[in-house]
């Protein structure tokens, strides 16, 4: 009877020891990175919808802000967080009541890459997460030497049309359009996302426009800038364009395929 009590007592005690830590991700691509390394978050923010199982955790931010009561009350160990997105006033009121948040903002692959390989802290199988970064980084490898080498194309990377957004050197969309030989045309803006008309994409002459979105979305981009401009629009997945997590190489492939489709075959 003592040795069924022990054995209970040292079940339980192992239990509390490694039970998985709790995080919250505050971004869709930020819990994209967890469950990539293995974790399951206990909340999410709004448009968390990939993988799937994200679709049934509860929701503690969105476009208005972040539920500060409820992340409280689910006591994280780590809240992810990303400054493009979430307020940072908030979150400095998280960090002092002794909640630790970390903030993942990749600007490339390799910040990303390095983004999932840091996730292992918190993961309960941490094998996971460096297996993850490492079959990511193989992927980057594998299309930098197939096609690196290649001329440049210059391309206007379109963000929506009226008004019209693009994304400049220090961004992760700028990094996979170089790493597909591509020239971002407004890679040299003083701004990440800048906002630009018209006319300064037609001075700067893009060889083929790149979108995020479907087919007939590409079909209306092209429609918006005849006759000025008559040049391929390449639709990417949105997701895997918009949202920096691991699903951007996938975005890399598509693209690459795209812009220099003798090399691929």
């Amino acid at each position: 009877m003592a040795k069924s009590l022990w054995l209970c007592w040292l079940l339980l005690l192992s239990g509390s020891l490694f039970a998985a830590p709790r995080v919250i991700t505050l971004a869709p691509h930020l819990t994209e990175l967890a469950f990539s390394a293995g974790i399951t978050p206990v909340a999410v923010s709004a448009w968390s919808d990939y993988p799937p199982a994200a679709k049934n955790i509860e929701q503690v931010a969105n476009w208005q802000g972040i539920n500060l009561e409820r992340i409280l009350q689910l006591k994280p160990d780590v809240v992810l967080a990303w400054r493009g997105g979430n307020p940072t006033r908030q979150l400095d009121l998280l960090q002092r009541t002794g909640i630790d948040v970390e903030w993942i903002d990749p600007d490339s692959i390799s910040d990303m890459i390095a983004a999932l390989t840091k996730l292992a802290r918190w993961s309960p199988h941490p094998e996971q997460a460096n297996e993850q970064a490492q079959q990511l980084r193989q992927q980057e490898i594998q299309l930098r030497q197939r096609y690196s080498h290649l001329p440049a194309v210059p391309v206007f990377l379109q963000f929506g049309m009226q008004p019209l957004f693009t994304a400049a050197k220090d961004t992760l969309q700028n990094n996979i359009i170089q790493l597909c030989a591509g020239k971002n045309v407004f890679a040299d803006s003083r701004v990440s996302w800048p906002q630009v008309s018209r006319e300064q994409v037609l001075m700067r002459h893009p060889q083929a426009i790149i979108i995020g979105g479907s087919e007939q979305q590409a079909k209306n981009v092209a429609q918006f800038w005849q006759p000025q401009l008559t040049v391929p629009v390449i639709a990417i997945n949105d997701d895997w364009l918009s949202r920096p997590g691991p699903r951007m190489l996938m975005a890399a492939a598509q693209l690459c395929a795209a812009l220099h489709p003798e090399a691929t075959k």
